[in-house]
């Protein structure tokens, strides 16, 4: 534990994670040759063509929303439990000939799937339906309880809570803090040369991205070219673009070798595009944009047209060498503390981008929202610091590194080498753990009728449901008959199929309780060829 004499005077054990051998054993299984891994293709399918179809006003989300759900109720029968909306279904009828193009383009479809995501959350699993919910593998988070933050980034919360550290400060954050930062992502990226003029702390990606896009919306022409948005994406994200102004839904595909081509998007660009919001690693599929068609991108794209990266879910995957194009002027990088450190209920991160930018932002933040949280400046410059020196390959600490600190600190070399060895070694441990029961969920998941997108990175995974035609009612049939919860592809854009994302970062015991009924239910399911 820490004391207010000196932070890191007292560093206790690392806490280690430990997998069961089984899923040891499972993760190292090869892959049946027989079975060909999916691919997925976000873009509408004629069922969701359909729903617009029907909708006596399709430019309203709140009846699309509606119909969807009326049509979900509607086939499980004697299951529904909202006969109101099944109704609505049923005395519906196809109004218009409607075609993707329509979708993509509707202001609409990004309400209409940020209200069904609420929906999801606070009328189905966390409300008329929680009692069925015994397994929740759709958080889309790291257990903290499992694998929270490393314990001397625990340290650095009880040193700043000690010494009182909760005052006003910066609206882009504590400079020590942003050089920290800024030293961290110029040594990842080292073509950058980013000073802390180009780093603003944030209180989580969430809200850096909906913020930075009102920042450069407020300023835009009414009826201007469309902003770009990736899909699958996250829905909070894109509807905060599409609130400020049209937005045209770009779908991405993902390959059964767990890479996202850029193509679409580059060839969707105009010269007045406003904003591309891209995830670099795709939630839900962990796959990862080729590198050389994001940089592409940012070369083919107006200086004028901001281009957003969400780089949230890129990791827990093979180190690979970004782009100095991700460094460009026109780039705004995006962190956050919620995946790759478990931390999601802290909100917070950071964003990397132009100075000049940075400077204009300042002025909305101190305006908009003030700043973000001075409790936590400790913990992300001591992370930044520990991070830069794993990156650069440090393993003995020398005077120097200790001098990186300001003095108030009250570091001793030997106290910070003892922190440093337990970061890395609880952070190696971490990600080993996460890594190998990801590869046992991908190994364990593929059970008959269920095929499975290999994950490169992140903590999710994606399979398809291949006897049932929609993620949502897949959803519900798969709560009722096992109480076990699956995350519908639809709430993350992937506007086809029955798409369903696992969240693999929970505890083993989770899995291997579900998997047997899940077996169970496709053995009754499946229909034979």
């Amino acid at each position: 534990m820490t004391d207010v004499q000196g932070l890191f005077g007292d560093v206790g054990e690392p806490r280690l994670s430990v997998v069961p051998a089984e899923v040891e054993m499972l993760a190292a299984q090869r892959p049946d040759p027989s079975r060909v891994p999916m691919a997925l293709d976000p873009g509408p399918d004629a069922r969701l063509l359909e729903v617009y179809a029907r909708a006596v006003n399709p430019q309203d989300p709140i009846e699309l929303r509606d119909l969807y759900l009326g049509r979900v109720e509607c086939e499980l029968g004697v299951e529904s439990h909202r006969p109101d909306l099944a109704a609505r279904w049923r005395q519906s009828r196809r109004r218009r000939e409607v075609d993707a193009a329509a979708v993509l383009n509707s202001r609409a479809t990004v309400r209409f799937i940020k209200e069904l995501f609420n929906s999801y959350f606070r009328d189905d699993l966390y409300g008329d339906l929680r009692s069925q919910a015994g397994i929740i593998l759709s958080s889309g988070s790291v257990d903290e309880e499992h694998w929270g933050l490393p314990g001397p980034l625990k340290d650095c919360i009880a040193y700043a809570l000690n010494r009182d550290w909760y005052g006003y400060s910066d609206s882009r954050g504590r400079e020590p803090a942003r050089e920290a930062v800024a030293a961290y992502e110029s040594a990842r990226l080292p073509s950058a040369g980013y000073t802390a003029d180009n780093v603003a702390l944030t209180m989580g990606a969430t809200l850096a991205i909906s913020t930075v896009v009102d920042f450069i919306l407020l300023e835009a022409s009414p009826g201007g070219a469309a902003s770009l948005c990736a899909i699958p994406n996250y829905p909070p994200l894109v509807e905060s673009v599409a609130r400020r102004g049209p937005v045209s839904l770009v779908p991405l595909s993902s390959s059964a070798d767990g890479r996202t081509s850029l193509r679409p998007l580059i060839d969707a660009l105009r010269p007045d595009t406003p904003i591309v919001l891209l995830q670099t690693a795709a939630n839900p599929t962990g796959a990862l944009v080729c590198e050389d068609e994001l940089e592409l991108l940012i070369k083919s794209a107006s200086p004028n047209t901001l281009i957003v990266l969400d780089e949230c879910h890129e990791w827990l995957g093979e180190p690979v060498a970004n782009s100095p194009a991700r460094a460009a002027a026109n780039v705004i990088r995006v962190s956050s503390l919620s995946k790759n450190w478990s931390a999601p209920g802290l909100k917070v991160g950071w964003l990397m981008a132009d100075s000049g930018f940075i400077d204009r932002y300042y002025e909305y933040a101190s305006t908009t929202f003030g700043g973000p949280p001075s409790f936590f400046y400790t913990v992300v410059e001591v992370l930044a610091r520990m991070e830069r020196w794993l990156v650069s390959g440090d393993e003995e600490l020398t005077p120097a590194h200790c001098r990186e600190f300001e003095s108030t600190y009250g570091l001793r070399l030997p106290g910070l080498q003892r922190a440093y060895d337990n970061y890395r070694v609880e952070r190696r441990s971490r990600e080993r753990s996460l890594t190998l029961i990801r590869d046992a969920y991908h190994n364990g998941i593929r059970l008959p009728g269920v095929s499975v997108l290999p994950a490169r990175y992140s903590i999710n995974l994606t399979t398809s449901f291949d006897d049932h035609e929609d993620s949502y009612l897949c959803f519900r049939e798969l709560l009722r008959e096992t109480n076990v919860s699956l995350f519908p592809g639809i709430l993350t854009f992937c506007l086809s199929g029955a798409f369903m994302r696992l969240t693999t970062s929970r505890p083993w015991s989770d899995f291997a309780e579900a998997m047997p009924r899940l077996l169970r239910y496709q053995e009754r399911e499946i229909k034979p060829v």
